[in-house]
């Protein structure tokens, strides 16, 4: 085998198992992970199998395979990105809404006086 593929095949490889482990311990959950598992899985399979790349970038007509994979990346990292945005504007939308859910709460909560505030636990925190 070629040393580019070798390479290809390791960081593929790596890849899906730090995915992997990741997801068993709960550090990265699962639609998140099924990104990653996908970019994991396309370089383990043009590192298996280079050819397939060359095949698929003269199907689609470009005369440079290498500049395909280029593209096919920059496009993907935009549809992630884009993915991510719409996660977060749907997070920032409920956070709003939660915000106000509990302003309304507050404002129909009766005063409570200092006597009948419950006492806090102290916290600890290093002294300097």
């Amino acid at each position: 085998m070629i040393t580019y593929q070798l390479t290809s095949m390791a960081i593929g490889l790596g890849l899906a198992l730090v995915i992997l482990i990741l997801v068993r311990r709960d550090h990265l959950h699962g639609p998140y992970a099924l990104w990653w598992i996908g970019a994991a899985t396309t370089a383990a399979v043009l590192g298996f199998f280079p050819r397939l790349f060359d095949i698929l970038a003269a199907h689609l007509g470009v005369s440079y395979p290498p500049i395909l994979a280029v593209v096919l990346g920059f496009c993907m990292l935009l549809v992630k990105i884009l993915t991510m945005d719409l996660e977060r504007s749907r997070q920032e939308r409920l956070i709003r809404r939660l915000t106000q859910r509990l302003a309304m709460l507050e404002a129909q909560a009766p005063p409570v006086s200092p006597v009948d505030a419950p006492e806090l636990p102290p916290t600890d925190s290093p002294e300097s």
